[in-house]
């Protein structure tokens, strides 16, 4: 799932800063979907604009605690959901270390308007996964469902 949501997010931000940077937005669905190239050096809506290099280490330092947690993982749901974070992580990681303007500063592209009378933010691929990857989590917590596999009932927990 990583891999998937990492190559994902690679090769579309490839496309549109090749074909689509520079160039007026396009509508794909007339107000539904927009594609906006823009450069953003801060976190989820542009918070944190001067704190590129910060967001770049904390990237870092979630892919490696994805990575040991993931050596305990029995559970496909689990599964899929940190593959989901990890790679939505992975993605922004790579435009934050690679991308203009400086190594470990660079500015992460998005491109991905939804319903643009709104004024949602503009977002990428990797985004995309790192909020299903939360709202996964948020579910399978709810649920009981452990890493391990296990699932943890309500007459557990009250134990």
């Amino acid at each position: 799932m990583a891999a998937v949501a990492y190559a994902l997010d690679v090769v579309s931000k490839f496309l549109v800063v090749r074909f689509l940077e520079h160039q007026e937005p396009l509508t794909v669905v007339p107000g539904v979907l927009v594609l906006n190239v823009i450069r953003n050096p801060g976190a989820a809506f542009s918070i944190g604009t001067g704190m590129t290099i910060v967001f770049t280490l904390i990237a870092g330092a979630v892919v490696v605690a994805i990575i040991r947690t993931a050596r305990q993982l029995r559970s496909l749901p689990w599964a899929i959901t940190l593959g989901l974070l990890l790679g939505g992580a992975l993605g922004n990681l790579t435009d934050r270390i690679f991308r203009s303007p400086a190594p470990l500063q660079g500015h992460v592209v998005d491109f991905l308007q939804a319903f643009p009378v709104t004024h949602f933010p503009v977002f990428n691929l990797a985004d995309s996964s790192i909020v299903c990857g939360g709202v996964l989590a948020v579910f399978l917590a709810w649920r009981g469902y452990q890493i391990d596999g296990s699932r943890q009932t309500e007459e557990q927990a009250d134990d």
